[in-house]
């Protein structure tokens, strides 16, 4: 059972969910002490407010937490994502299963999340347990996001692409899933040369994660995850300031792990694969230049425009491996450009899909499961942008414009066998905390995907 989660509720604290319309009806089931005591502190049933209600002896009786009416606008299903900060020790339950339990039980559990890899102390035990109607997957989902959380949040001396490497070894043998991995110059011979040109200048040796799980009849879904352990910019060095936060530049990697870990332990009915290309940019003498042109694996030459755009190239490999099995699904997806935060800010990625009908489905349970994304369009008249005059292709566009955008585009052209493609361009980070989503390393997308694979493989 995931650590947030409890499986004895016959001691557990009963958690009630109240708004202005249902704290009357509430309130009247109390015992006079607990009513007296939420009056003399002056309990209001407002969205984010909690009371710790005694009994007769003064113990802990119930706790009032105050959440938004159904159907209103901006609601926040995630509240409850605040109680394990507000509880004392202890299992707790929902006195009355609320209308979204399967929200609300999640929130709790990913509100209780705390990356202690260096800290000792400092956990609250505070656990929920899962009510009726919230999905025996539950636990794994939750556990899921705090794999992807703790893969970020490591920092890049303990997490590089070997150790990147370890961790979806670990995974592979806890579902039986096979995996193997392409490392150093072995890449140049297995014709990943752009994942091999981005990786070289470090002294931690690139590779290829391949990870394969699931009846190889069943229909294909492949997941390309960028694994940047650390991103200098290289000879196109990054600020300080844009510098800091690179250890999170592997998120892709960590998301797509995440979403495999769900999959496998649903055991949906498809034919798994998780490629990872896993690199450091870093500069030293071996460092790739701009205005170098490698080959790629698609046979498409490219011209280094930014080093600092390393993310699309080494996914370009990884693309086009992936595409030669013409998957029924390809979903790739990165920390890839800033423009996307400029355009939806951190906690709303852009997604790029041609299927009309992948779009629709994927922002409808996007919505459902409180795992927000925004379609943005593949815009083919902005091909131009990123022509060459010495190579197919270039890796970034000719102005400042629609990086995101262009992004996408580039990642595109290395896509033709798939049945639908589909590419999310991620921040996987929570730059301050909200309810159920602590500050540090985020999980975006991966429920939603999940939920969508679910309907349609489940």
């Amino acid at each position: 059972m995931q650590p947030a989660f409890a499986t004895d509720g016959t001691t557990a604290t009963p958690i009630w969910l109240v708004d202005p319309g249902t704290w009357p009806q509430v309130r009247a089931r109390l015992d006079p002490a607990a009513i007296a005591f939420a009056e003399a502190t002056g309990f209001e049933p407002k969205p984010g407010r909690h009371a710790l209600l005694p009994d007769a002896k003064g113990r802990l009786a119930a706790a009032v937490f105050g959440v938004d009416p159904p159907g209103l606008a901006g609601r926040d299903p995630f509240l409850p994502g605040r109680l394990p900060a507000l509880l004392p020790r202890g299992t707790y339950r929902f006195a009355e299963p609320p209308a979204d339990a399967r929200l609300a039980a999640l929130a709790f559990a990913l509100g209780a999340y705390r990356f202690g890899r260096y800290q000792k102390g400092g956990e609250r035990e505070v656990r929920l347990v899962p009510p009726d109607g919230s999905g025996a997957d539950l636990p794994c989902v939750a556990e899921a996001v705090y794999l992807a959380r703790d893969l970020v949040n490591t920092p890049s001396n303990d997490m590089g692409p070997a150790e990147l490497e370890e961790v979806a070894k670990k995974l592979a043998d806890r579902h039986g899933a096979s995996l193997r991995s392409i490392v150093g110059d072995d890449l140049l011979a297995a014709n990943l040369p752009l994942v091999h040109a981005v990786g070289r200048a470090s002294t931690r040796a690139p590779r290829l994660i391949d990870l394969a799980w699931g009846d190889p009849s069943a229909p294909k879904v492949t997941l390309v995850g960028k694994g940047v352990c650390f991103d200098t910019g290289g000879l196109d060095l990054k600020t300080e300031a844009s510098m800091r936060l690179m250890k999170k530049d592997m998120g892709g990697a960590a998301t797509v792990l995440a979403l495999a870990h769900m999959i496998m332990g649903r055991g949906l009915r498809l034919r798994l694969r998780v490629l990872i290309p896993a690199v450091e940019n870093a500069v030293s003498g071996d460092a790739f230049r701009p205005l170098d042109v490698y080959p790629s694996r698609k046979g498409l030459t490219v011209e280094i425009g930014n080093t600092d755009a390393e993310g699309r190239l080494v996914l370009a490999d990884a693309l086009t491996l992936a595409d030669e099995e013409a998957p029924e699904l390809l979903i790739d997806m990165g920390t890839l450009t800033g423009a996307a935060r400029v355009a939806l800010g951190p906690d709303l990625p852009p997604f790029y899909t041609d299927d009309d009908g992948l779009a629709d489905a994927l922002a409808r349970h996007a919505a459902a499961e409180n795992d927000p994304l925004w379609r943005l369009p593949l815009w083919h008249p902005y091909d131009q942008m990123i022509e060459s005059k010495v190579a197919d292709v270039n890796n970034v566009g000719t102005s400042g414009f629609a990086g995101s955008i262009l992004c996408a585009l580039f990642l595109g052209r290395f896509v033709a066998a798939a049945k639908s493609w589909l590419h999310l361009d991620i921040y996987a980070w929570t730059p301050s905390a909200k309810p159920g989503r602590p500050e540090g390393g985020e999980c975006q997308a991966a429920r939603a995907l999940y939920a969508l694979l679910c309907e349609r493989y489940g």
